[in-house]
């Protein structure tokens, strides 16, 4: 049927929308609030602990993303059988993308700790260094977990059933609050371990995450006509392959965005140590407030891909634009409150004054590309509840490693071999520059691609 945007249509798809997105909203910032807690109770200690902690997360954040994305065609996979009825095919796609998951962590580790070696090419301290290569060794044991929790994190969003999800992020948060409370500080009598305290406690709670979740979908009767745990299957290739090509591209398209970003800290880092906890303390509550249009973004895929599984794409349509619109919404408000409140924020994160000088700078290019960052996260996922992958991560790669990564270069590192760079570098405010110009080309073209392939396939299926 074909579905007009009139007020009360938008208003029962928004409702469904946000029955779906507000558990994963609160788990998501639930985990990401694990992060705000490691620099928090770090940037506490000292500098050079914040620092470890900035520059091993940000090897860290590039490889979870990029897992979390390669291993979210399970969303997409279980929306389609949901939307079709075939709920007897959902527990061969989860087993299939648990095996998937075994794949990707194991390579994913490796890559993590393959990374720390760039650490020697930074001009770094020694001491900053050391910590922040170990930081990354002991938090890659929890990679291979973190796969595995995604695809069943996958599975149970895409047959609706988000809160779990949340229950299990709150606990994690709690735990790893505790745990960071008892080895960053050294209480309880255990030894003072700052930034690596941080990644045992990141670590041990993955494991933790993976272990209630299984027990849950065991447990709960939602899970009863789709469970995958009654019986063992071998790895179907074949299956799994289909999983790789639709998830890939995913995972690349995350890496686009997240490495920017990660490659970005590690340049500042030249600048000290002032420069870089400024930047990650900014970059870390933007990501906080990145995670609501996120949420939306993974219920959109849910939503979508129902649509279109039972054969009715004007209503995918409908859903991919009410929830862009319900995602731009949120980032006016999410960056009048950044700009209104950046000195706050920086307060809140370190005691340091010229840490929260220079964040409370930063902060004020987060807020400019709030509206672009959460248009073309809502883009991207409504496209991948078409089961199309490849096209945003050709933008996202030129969006991001073609425009701004090479912009932010020009401006933070000013050099003297091109004729057009400016006088003195600019430091973090270059690169930041750099990056809100990439996010909105992102945002544009993403939403310009969602338009004509939801209209094309609108089209074909009236």
């Amino acid at each position: 049927m074909p579905y007009s945007f009139t007020l009360p249509n938008i208003r029962k798809e928004a409702a469904a929308l946000w029955q779906l997105a507000w558990p994963v909203l609160i788990g998501q910032l639930a985990t990401v609030g694990m992060g705000v807690a490691d620099v928090a109770m770090t940037g506490h200690t000292s500098a050079a602990e914040l620092a470890a902690v900035s520059l091993g997360a940000s090897v860290w954040s590039i490889i979870l993303v990029t897992v979390n994305g390669t291993m979210m065609a399970v969303n997409t996979v279980v929306a389609h059988q949901v939307g079709a009825g075939a709920f007897d095919r959902i527990p061969h796609s989860v087993r299939q993308a648990l095996w998937k998951a075994v794949g990707v962590g194991i390579v994913a580790a490796l890559a993590a700790n393959l990374a720390t070696l760039l650490f020697d090419h930074l001009q770094l301290d020694d001491e900053v260094n050391a910590r922040a290569s170990m930081f990354v060794h002991i938090v890659s044991i929890g990679l291979l977990p973190f796969a595995a929790y995604r695809a069943l994190y996958g599975y149970s969003a895409s047959i609706n059933q988000t809160k779990p999800v949340m229950v299990i992020a709150i606990i994690g948060l709690l735990v790893n609050i505790a745990v960071n409370w008892v080895l960053v500080f050294g209480n309880l009598g255990f030894p003072k371990m700052g930034a690596l305290g941080c990644a045992v406690a990141t670590g041990t709670v993955v494991w933790l995450d993976l272990l209630a979740i299984v027990l849950w979908i065991r447990i709960a009767p939602a899970y009863r006509t789709s469970y995958p745990f009654d019986k063992w299957e071998w790895p179907h290739w074949p299956e799994v392959w289909n999983m790789l090509k639709l998830g890939v591209p995913i995972g690349v398209t995350y890496f686009a965005e997240v490495s920017v970003f990660g490659a970005v800290s590690l340049l500042v880092a030249r600048f000290g140590v002032v420069t870089v906890s400024a930047h990650q303390i900014a970059l870390n509550f933007a990501s906080l407030t990145f995670m609501v249009p996120l949420s939306f973004g993974i219920g959109m895929i849910a939503r979508v891909g129902q649509a279109l599984g039972e054969g009715n794409p004007q209503r995918a349509r409908f859903a991919s634009f009410v929830g862009l619109w319900m995602s731009t919404g949120f980032a006016v408000l999410s960056a009048l409150f950044i700009a209104v409140f950046r000195h706050h924020i920086a307060a809140a994160y370190t005691s340091d004054v010229a840490v929260q000088e220079m964040c409370a700078h930063l902060l004020l290019f987060a807020a400019l590309f709030q509206l672009s960052d959460a248009a073309q996260v809502a883009a991207s996922c409504a496209i991948r509840g078409y089961k199309v992958t490849r096209g945003p991560m050709v933008i996202q790669l030129i969006a991001f490693w073609g425009v701004a990564l090479p912009v932010g270069c020009v401006l933070g590192l000013a050099p003297q071999w091109l004729p057009f760079a400016p006088g003195e570098p600019m430091s973090a405010t270059g690169f930041w520059i750099g990056l809100v110009l990439g996010l909105t080309i992102a945002a544009v073209l993403l939403t310009l691609y969602l338009q004509r392939l939801s209209r094309q396939r609108a089209l074909a299926g009236a």
